[in-house]
């Protein structure tokens, strides 16, 4: 096996976005947890502004990895994702959001070197996943017994 272009492209275009998706989970959970701690407000709403917030940042981080699989196969045609999205960069949402939630239906299936961001994608989106529940389970416990 060779590693080329295509696959050192790919596991750097990998590489980048994972980091950049882990530093902005850090960062949101750590402004979620300053923001809900800082307001006074009732602390069921507490609860709903961090499952909303949380929410927000896996749906942002779903869509970056859509964008790295859009450019690698479109603009670098490194790999494809099939059968070939008809329905344009919403597939490519719809493909990475069962991928990061390891859902992984089938309907979508990529082939050349972007198997790797989608491998990678599934492994960070249960890190990410589980990151969130065990902040909302910690904040819950907080929070949960003042009625």
């Amino acid at each position: 096996m060779r590693l080329g272009w295509p696959e050192l492209v790919t596991v750097a275009v990998t590489f980048a976005t994972v980091v950049a998706v882990v530093l902005l989970h850090y960062e949101g959970l750590s402004l979620i947890g300053r923001t809900i701690r800082s307001r006074a407000i009732h602390h069921r709403a507490k609860i709903l502004m961090l499952i909303f917030a949380q929410l927000s940042l896996h749906i942002f981080e779903i869509w970056m990895f859509a964008l790295a699989a859009f450019v690698l196969t479109q603009a670098f045609a490194f790999g494809a994702i099939l059968p070939v999205p008809s329905g344009g960069y919403l597939d490519y949402v719809y493909f990475s959001a069962i991928t990061y939630t390891t859902v992984g239906f089938g309907d979508f299936v990529p082939s050349g070197p972007v198997r790797f961001l989608a491998g990678m994608e599934a492994l960070s989106g249960f890190v990410l996943i589980t990151w969130s529940a065990s902040f909302t389970f910690l904040e819950m416990q907080r929070y949960w017994d003042r009625d």
